[in-house]
């Protein structure tokens, strides 16, 4: 009687440069489908997935060893926090008190500061077999490191919650009033990272009639977002990323292509917020999330400056980002949904990562 494969393993995957161990949490589904997660960063290190042909692929971009991740701060599969994206001005008013910050990104700061949880070693706080395997990782982030106020305590899950599906929730609490935002950062090529090709022919659909426009540090601008209908921030009808990203467009220019951030509306539960299929391997992903924006990011700064995995340079159009998570410079604007955390609540987003091939149907919600 041959033995059943674990759904899960655990495993090393090398040491920080201060000796501290790092770990690798291998979750296995039927068909292949299987994610890597380390303890670095909460990172999801490698997604494999099947294409139209049952041929497994890693979708996501990352490195073979934690040596990588730690002297490139790139942000491949990691999660991101205090708050995800930027800033304005590095700093921001809570119950009167004006909060200064480390910037980092120009005069602002993005992905929490230089110190972010990307840059944290997370521990394992559980972990569990059976038909939806899933890790559970967690975090403390003492009472004003890098600058924000009140001890965060953070928990992210990675689960295989069904077939070629993957979830991904965050819990966070507070002892003191403070602004949270957490996402995954993972860079995704549905035709396989190791093929090395562009996702520019990737059809992407994006649920949202508005966007928020940028100056040239991507910060929102002043008033109401923007209607996407007549611009090429128009995914609604299902476009190819790389369809208009040349044209002579104003955001488009600033950016470097899109790096905007998608006005998707509060909902409690999960919904659907973009679906994405490639034409060469067929693969979709749908990815579906409770949160209010979806940002969107296409690789523009890909330089090749370290090497991913498959000894590839990842450069400008090999990957793109979908990032749900709180409205960008939401801490300094009234108007955009609110990212305050109290004490006595707690910080609940669930995104789903859902995936299948051209041939098993349309769009699903």
């Amino acid at each position: 009687m041959v033995k059943a494969r674990p759904t899960i393993t655990r495993e090393g995957f090398g040491t920080l440069a201060d000796g501290r161990a790092v770990e690798r949490v291998v979750l296995r589904g039927a068909g292949g489908f299987e994610a890597r997660i380390i303890t670095y960063g909460a990172a999801l290190q490698a997604l494999f997935v099947p294409d139209a042909n049952g041929a497994l692929a890693d979708v996501v971009l990352g490195h073979d060893d934690v040596a990588c991740y730690e002297t490139q701060r790139d942000f491949y599969g990691a999660t991101i926090g205090r708050f995800a994206n930027r800033i304005a001005g590095a700093a921001f008013t809570l119950n009167g008190e004006r909060i200064a910050l480390p910037a980092n990104d120009c005069a602002n700061t993005l992905h929490g500061g230089p110190g972010g949880f990307d840059r944290a070693l997370w521990s394992i706080e559980t972990i569990e077999e059976g038909e939806t395997p899933g890790v559970t990782l967690r975090h403390t982030s003492p009472d004003g490191e890098n600058g924000f106020p009140g001890s965060l305590e953070a928990l992210v899950s990675f689960r295989l919650s069904g077939p070629r599906e993957l979830t991904i929730s965050y819990d966070a609490v507070t002892d003191r009033p403070t602004v949270v935002s957490l996402t995954n950062h993972s860079f995704f090529n549905l035709d396989g990272v190791a093929a090395g090709g562009t996702m520019l022919d990737h059809v992407l659909t994006l649920v949202a009639d508005e966007f928020l426009p940028t100056d040239a540090e991507a910060i929102p601008l002043p008033g109401r977002p923007r209607p996407v209908a007549g611009t090429p921030f128009d995914f609604r009808s299902g476009v190819a990323i790389g369809a208009r990203i040349h044209e002579d467009d104003a955001q488009l220019r600033a950016g470097r292509g899109y790096d905007h951030n998608f006005c998707l509306g509060i909902s409690a539960q999960p919904r659907l917020a973009a679906r994405v299929e490639a034409a060469s391997s067929g693969r979709v992903m749908e990815l579906l999330t409770n949160q209010p924006g979806l940002q969107f990011y296409s690789g523009n700064f890909l330089d090749g400056a370290a090497a991913g995995k498959y000894g590839r340079l990842h450069r400008q159009s090999d990957a793109f980002c979908l990032e749900p998570q709180g409205w960008p410079d939401a801490p300094n604007r009234g108007d955009f949904p609110s990212v305050r955390l109290d004490p006595g609540e707690t910080y609940r987003h669930v995104s789903i990562y859902r995936f299948s091939t051209a041939r098993d149907g349309g769009m699903r919600t």
